[in-house]
């Protein structure tokens, strides 16, 4: 399969919903309930892309983190496993190893590290909202 064409594409979580056209009232703390607990109750998340990037140019931007750092390994597992979620757990994270990192990057790379910090820190602001990267393979 040929990754000339391969993309990697950060989706953000812009809205929940539950499957269910018309809750009487009674039934609005359940909903509330279902949209805390997620998909197990037919809660769907709409994702929004926010910021895309070919596959190679990725590879490049990630190899300038330092190797063997958790911040690394995370995002290679977009490599390894075809996509990754990214949550309040680790914006720290990824937002100090990005900035330690900027100065050694490519003008691009530097444009998408500061865009993927501003994805993190939409996540600070409200640990609710996630991140969802996925490899795309054409």
């Amino acid at each position: 399969m040929s990754h000339s064409h391969a993309q990697v594409v950060f989706y953000s979580l812009s809205r929940k919903f539950v499957q269910e056209k018309k809750a009487p009232p009674k039934a609005q703390e359940v909903i509330y309930y279902s949209l805390a607990i997620g998909h197990h109750l037919g809660v769907i998340d709409c994702l929004e892309a926010k910021l895309s990037c070919p596959l190679a140019g990725f590879r490049g931007w990630v190899a300038q983190l330092p190797a063997g750092s958790t911040a690394r390994r995370k995002l290679e597992g977009v490599d390894r496993f075809g996509e990754i979620c990214i949550d309040s757990s680790h914006t720290h994270l990824l937002a100090t190893a990005l900035s330690g990192a900027v100065s050694q990057m490519n003008t691009q790379q530097q444009d998408w590290s500061q865009q993927l910090i501003a994805l993190l820190q939409s996540i600070e602001n409200e640990p609710a909202i996630y991140l969802m990267v996925r490899r795309h393979d054409e």
